[in-house]
């Protein structure tokens, strides 16, 4: 066997080895994969569930063995300060993007914030290096191919976890892929370079954006997974929170933030498959009842989800401002004194009231 396909074959058995019934995380927390967690298709939007658990176990590890191990020496090898300028100049390169879905969105005070953003970042930003837009008032929009087919009545699909890109949807993907191919950025350049050339800048521009995005997110993604019951579930309902509020400005239900705006970050990150909290005065629910569905149905299917300490991962949380529990339950409000029937009916209750 030449060594070429011997290194494949390792490779492949490496990544298979990852994807058990357990993993074993930062901090020495144990979860059951995605794959031991699954007892069924239970949401209507995710019919392919069975399948999506499966590929994000490939896509996980994946990750681990590759993507992880090379986002790591990335921000090992490049200061912060390096890191940034790539991220910036990397996203005004698709700006123009950005601009030509704002437009065929008929978001014409979108588009006129991308053109200046873009005009700005380039010209005073030295080519993107710089978010000089930011400061002035111009926070980065939302736009894309999916956002598009949404805005004209595309629904969205079945749920679907891209191996490698992470959760989506069938339209999301299909929108993403066409994104791939008619970015504004390579039709100008086409009739300028060679199509090697052009190819392999496209590669190279697609690759360090997903290792710059790896590495900004060790930290945070690490927690989540250790802090999750269910990972899958919860990439899910945040995949699903995400995009509902970017979708939300071209339906027109509001004028959304764009996805750099700080009102934009996602605080509220429930685990769908947490056990519920009983209110104050309530009867703590039994064993059996407290027990998530995934976790019961993992103890079914022979897994068990073992978990260690998980305090590193609650810190990593909060100091990203991702609250596990979401907001506070605003407190109920006091009875009224002016009317005394809710006393004479506390009394009554009491067998105290003549």
């Amino acid at each position: 066997m030449p060594p070429p396909a011997l290194a494949a074959l390792l490779w492949l058995l490496l990544v298979l080895a990852g994807c058990g019934p357990t993993q074993v995380l930062r901090g020495g927390v144990e979860v059951p994969s995605a794959s031991a967690l699954y007892a069924g298709a239970h949401d209507p939007a995710d019919p392919w569930e069975r399948m999506n658990r499966g590929l994000m176990d490939l896509s996980l590890a994946i990750d681990d063995n590759i993507a992880r191990p090379v986002a790591e020496t990335y921000r090992a090898v490049v200061p912060e300060y390096g890191r940034t300028r790539i991220r910036l100049f990397l996203r005004n390169l698709g700006e123009p993007l950005i601009f030509a879905h704002n437009l065929l969105q008929l978001r014409p005070d979108a588009a006129g914030v991308t053109l200046a953003r873009f005009a700005l970042n380039t010209t005073l930003g030295g080519l993107g290096l710089f978010d000089v837009a930011t400061d002035r008032g111009l926070p980065r929009q939302s736009g894309d191919m999916g956002q598009t087919l949404a805005r004209y009545g595309i629904p969205d699909g079945p749920f679907l976890f891209v191996p490698i890109a992470g959760p989506s949807t069938l339209r999301d993907a299909v929108g993403d892929a066409a994104d791939g191919l008619l970015n504004p950025v390579s039709l100008v350049l086409d009739p300028v370079l060679t199509a090697y050339t052009l190819r392999l800048l496209t590669v190279t521009r697609t690759v360090l954006g997903g290792v710059d995005l790896r590495a900004e997110n060790l930290d945070t993604l690490d927690a989540l997974r250790a802090d999750s019951i269910d990972f899958y579930a919860r990439l899910r309902s945040i995949y699903r929170q995400r995009r509902e509020a970017e979708l939300a400005a071209v339906r027109g239900a509001r004028r959304g933030p764009g996805p750099d705006d700080p009102e934009h970050a996602l605080v509220l990150l429930d685990d769908p498959d947490a056990p519920a909290v009983p209110a104050a005065g309530a009867a703590a629910p039994s064993a059996a009842a407290a027990s998530p569905p995934s976790q019961a149905s993992a103890q079914r299917a022979g897994a068990r989800p073992l978990r260690g300490d998980a305090g590193w991962a609650r810190a990593v949380l909060e100091a990203a401002a991702l609250d596990r529990s979401g907001p506070a339950e605003p407190p109920l409000p006091a009875p009224p004194r002016a009317d005394p029937g809710w006393a004479r009916g506390v009394l009554e209750e009491a067998r105290l009231a003549q």
